[in-house]
């Protein structure tokens, strides 16, 4: 066996995850301020006009507050460098945010329905001209925010956990001003908490995508948009390899792959030639660019471990 374990990086790639952070951090920052002093608008006016639809609408408002916070917490503290104790770093940190802001969101749509379905049977005057002008205000606020942090979402999940939390917030605000425009026409306070049932019932589809995809890369899955069968092809088809195993492929924060393999060489094969050979194919055909590779003359383990 040639244990020539090594691992090479893309260029800029650790600058280009700096970038990316501050501009996150000034998203999260602006957002993170113009929902807060909005929420408390709302909770006075959901106690005030006793509507439980615009109650919903503030309990998605502070998990937007509580998702953002978290997601700024998250960003900074992704940006510490490594260390002994944690060699690739914080950036898994953001993951876990992302996680409890689903799991926060699967609470709140809990709650709003079990309340929902209990004023339903047993429903309560509601002002809806105030009920109206709170909510509209709530989504004027949404839109913004969902603007800001629209640049972000698809280069983190944690910035895009905290816009499905403001995403949903619009949505909620939408439904808010619908039913305090129906409850004005038709004196139907019913319908105030059904409107409230259908936010909760809209929200958790989106909520269970959020935490799918956070928990893939917490069991080390796959990254997304990656073949791996078709990236064990592409490497035994390189000049000098006879065969790949021991072979993980995997994420740290959703928007990177890191992969390690064992290649068995082919007699005469120069081991470094090939090594690099394989780095340069990886990095300019699918993108990973962070690769550590041992090349060996004779397969290491059994049989088995030549197909994993």
């Amino acid at each position: 066996m040639t244990d020539d374990s090594s691992h090479d990086h893309g260029k800029g790639g650790h600058a280009g995850h700096n970038h990316g952070a501050g501009a996150s951090t000034k998203r999260l920052t602006i957002a993170l301020g113009l929902t807060t002093l909005f929420l408390i608008a709302e909770l006075i006016g959901a106690f005030v006009f006793d509507s439980l639809a615009l109650l919903s609408d503030a309990a998605h408002m502070f998990t937007d507050s509580a998702a953002l916070a978290i997601a700024l917490a998250a960003v900074k503290i992704g940006q510490r460098p490594p260390d002994d104790k944690r060699t690739f770093g914080y950036r898994r940190f953001e993951i876990l945010a992302a996680a409890f802001n689903a799991i926060l969101l699967f609470a709140v749509a809990g709650y709003v329905l079990v309340e929902g379905v209990q004023r339903f049977f047993d429903p309560r005057p509601v002002e809806s001209v105030g009920m109206l002008i709170v909510a509209s205000l709530g989504l004027v606020v949404n839109l913004i925010s969902m603007r800001i942090l629209a640049g972000g979402k698809d280069d983190s999940l944690n910035v895009k956990g905290a816009y499905l939390e403001v995403w949903a917030d619009m949505l909620g605000s939408i439904g808010v001003i619908g039913a305090a425009i129906a409850i004005y026409v038709t004196k139907l306070n019913w319908i105030d908490p059904i409107v409230a049932i259908a936010i909760g019932l809209w929200v958790l589809p989106r909520t269970w995508t959020l935490l799918r995809d956070t928990t893939h890369i917490l069991l080390q899955g796959v990254p997304r948009g990656f073949d791996l069968q078709a990236i064990r092809t592409a490497m035994n088809e390189v000049e000098g390899v006879t065969g790949v195993h021991d072979f993980h492929l995997w994420s740290v924060a959703g928007d990177d792959a890191s992969l390690t393999a064992h290649v068995a060489l082919t007699e005469g094969a120069d081991a470094e030639a090939t090594r690099r050979a394989l780095a340069e194919m990886l990095e300019s055909k699918f993108d990973i660019h962070h690769a550590t590779i041992q090349t060996e003359t004779e397969p290491c383990g059994d049989e088995e471990s030549l197909h994993r």
